[in-house]
């Protein structure tokens, strides 16, 4: 039965073949931080503190030093682990899973010099779907830094990133709007003119508008809780929040709670209430 099973979940993937093949090629890149993936490293500066604070306004817990102490996050798509491996600097332990074996063995290299890190981090070549079985309601956080335009199946990744996810976990994505905008400096100057992008890494077709997210988080017993706009500035290099979604951005949301618990206490309710005052009583 267990041949069967796998067989299920290659044929039924989110996995897009073609999108494999372009990062097949740049396997080896991921720690060059002025190559192809600068602008990934840069925005660690502005994605780990998102992840980091918004956890920690949830949790009643401080560890000075070790901030997410005692957290399980799913690294989603970790790529070389330029995100997985901040995180577990910061205390977290981290599974990163991506379907590039050329990825993980990048990462599993690069982790392996630190063994802070190398105890922290578990890293395995496959896809969400094929873990799903093994992982129901197993973590804490996950984590889908751009991902999910690259995906071939949006609904059903959400609906696994729901499976693998406990009661009132959370779940970060960064991720490319869909707009005129996105298209031009997402795709033209990113990929064509300036090339920070290596060309072909994004179609524009792919691209989720953050209303779509939010409707399939929603609709998947999510509750979203903070969207925000990135921007990046190629000059410097540097990322920063801004209000407007129209290009890049971050979304935080929450899984709803067992239906048998009585409403979360201490932060979370108050933040809930305030963002959510007409929907507060069905988020539980």
């Amino acid at each position: 039965t267990m041949k069967r099973l796998v067989n299920f979940s290659t044929s039924h993937s989110s996995v897009d073949s073609k999108e494999m093949k372009k990062f097949q090629l740049l396997a080896h890149k991921w720690w060059d931080e002025e190559g192809e993936y600068s602008a990934l490293h840069s925005m660690n500066d502005i994605r780990v503190p998102f992840i980091r604070d918004a956890l920690l306004n949830m949790s009643r817990n401080y560890h000075l030093g070790n901030p997410l102490s005692g957290v399980k996050i799913l690294d989603v798509g970790c790529g070389g682990g330029l995100l997985s491996e901040p995180l577990a600097r910061l205390g977290a332990s981290v599974t990163g899973i991506d379907p590039l074996e050329d990825n993980i063995r990048t990462a599993d290299q690069h982790k392996s010099f630190d063994p802070v890190l190398d105890k922290r981090i578990q890293y395995k070549s496959c896809s969400l779907e094929e873990i799903v079985e093994e992982s129901m309601e197993t973590f804490d956080v996950i984590v889908a830094s751009e991902v999910v335009e690259h995906v071939a199946d949006l609904e059903m990744f959400i609906n696994s990133c729901s499976q693998v996810l406990k009661p009132e976990g959370s779940l970060f994505v960064t991720t490319i709007n869909k707009t005129q905008l996105s298209y031009v400096l997402g795709i033209v100057v990113a990929e064509k003119i300036i090339g920070i992008v290596p060309e072909g890494t994004h179609e524009w077709e792919k691209f989720v508008p953050p209303e779509e997210l939010e409707r399939l988080l929603e609709s998947n017993g999510f509750s979203v809780k903070t969207v925000n706009g990135m921007l990046y500035n190629p000059f410097s290099g540097s990322w920063s929040w801004m209000e407007s979604t129209s290009i890049n951005y971050a979304m935080h949301a929450v899984k709803s709670g067992a239906q048998e618990q009585s409403s979360p206490t201490g932060a979370l309710s108050e933040m809930e209430s305030e963002k959510h005052s007409a929907t507060a009583g069905t988020a539980v």
